[in-house]
């Protein structure tokens, strides 16, 4: 890889944790890891207030991180990003699964 791949790639890794890099968002990203939820489902899980879900998946989805679909009235969120998946479980392991583990202990 040449530098101005390697700096392409660095930008494109870069927005992609910028995008990452808040708490809302990465709770919404963890509940999306189990699969498509809609967004009432993201605010009860998640204890936002679904004005603030609403925000954020707008953001995620400009990113072209989450996708959608609509079922009458109901809007439903996926990843679209194989990425982010791998991201997601990675931090999973990382930090709720051993936290996890502990209080079952």
């Amino acid at each position: 890889m040449n530098i101005q791949e390697f700096e392409y790639k660095a930008d494109q890794a870069a927005a992609l944790m910028k995008s990452l890099g808040s708490r809302p968002r990465l709770m919404l990203l963890c509940h999306l890891s189990d699969g498509e939820k809609s967004v009432g489902e993201l605010a009860e899980h998640t204890g936002l207030r679904m004005s603030a879900v609403s925000q954020n998946l707008a953001l995620l989805r400009a990113e072209r991180i989450v996708s959608q679909r609509r079922d009458g009235t109901t809007v439903y969120y996926r990843l679209a990003d194989p990425t982010v998946r791998q991201l997601i479980r990675v931090l999973y392991r990382a930090f709720c699964e051993g936290e996890r583990a502990k209080r079952l202990g």
